[in-house]
């Protein structure tokens, strides 16, 4: 199967492309939630486990453990519901739609990287209720500037994490099933080794090295002397810097990733409705 063009069409530039998906993202969004259910079960869902992280935190009976363990998990929030991209990429093969993408003219990876795009600013507005509103009553406090600060970290570490959810999707559009537990695990991960829950300290060399590659790791760290008020010019730029390379590499690697998917569809007409 290869791309064919009829004379006097113009193949679509990614960013159109990417901009007519964005539009059905954001239609499954509204066919997803009402404000309503989003509100009282997606919202409310993440804020009572955001609690029990917390409340963790006050069994452990240690200064310091409430604090870093509801900021973790606050910050998680978003990592969380990006992930949500994993499973939304491949509603395509499930709808019948898939085959008519490979089959277009130009790259397929515009298309997903706007087809689950609804789930970016919904995972920051869930994060940012649990830091700046939830965080109080646990004793977070922020100035105003930490507060701002903390915000521009959270949309970054969103949006670079985004891309660490895209490149998980197109691994998983070979094999669908697994898309929920690819999620699931793959955020589970993330977790663990990003400073969420535990100091990323505790774990082998290599397992730093791998934190240090999701962008996360930096950006939570940012958010965290922000609120501690440690945070100067220099450190943030050094965090949002290595959020934003490592988010770019993450992107580079799920566009080739979705390309290759596409090529090889292309090649044998091996994408059906099914696996």
């Amino acid at each position: 199967m290869h791309e064919r063009v009829l004379p006097g069409h113009r193949v679509p530039g990614p960013w159109a492309i990417a901009r007519a998906a964005t539009r059905t993202a954001f239609a499954d969004m509204r066919a997803t939630y009402t404000p309503l259910t989003w509100s009282v079960g997606w919202l409310g869902r993440i804020l009572m486990q955001v609690t029990f992280f917390a409340l963790i935190g006050l069994l452990l009976d240690e200064p310091g453990a409430v604090l870093y363990l509801f900021i973790g998990q606050a910050v998680m929030a978003c990592v969380v519901e990006v992930f949500m991209s994993v499973p939304s990429t491949t509603w395509e093969r499930f709808t019948g739609t898939m085959g008519l993408l490979v089959a277009a003219p130009g790259p397929l990876w515009p298309v997903f990287v706007g087809r689950s795009v609804q789930w970016l600013p919904s995972g920051i507005a869930t994060a940012s209720v649990a830091l700046f509103a939830l965080g109080p009553l646990f004793g977070v406090r922020w100035s105003l500037a930490g507060a701002l600060g903390a915000f521009a970290m959270l949309v970054l570490t969103a949006t670079t994490m985004y891309a660490v959810a895209l490149f998980v999707a197109a691994l998983v559009l070979r094999g669908p099933r697994w898309r929920n537990v690819a999620s699931n695990v793959s955020h589970t991960v993330v977790m663990l080794i990003t400073g969420v829950t535990v100091p990323t300290l505790i774990w082998p060399g290599w397992l730093q090295a791998a934190g240090q590659g999701l962008p996360i790791t930096h950006g939570l760290g940012a958010i965290r002397d922000l609120q501690a008020g440690t945070a100067d010019a220099g450190s943030l730029a050094v965090a949002a810097g290595a959020a934003l390379g490592a988010g770019l590499v993450w992107f580079v690697l799920a566009a080739v990733a979705f390309t290759a998917f596409a090529g090889s569809g292309r090649r044998d007409g091996s994408i059906d409705l099914q696996e």
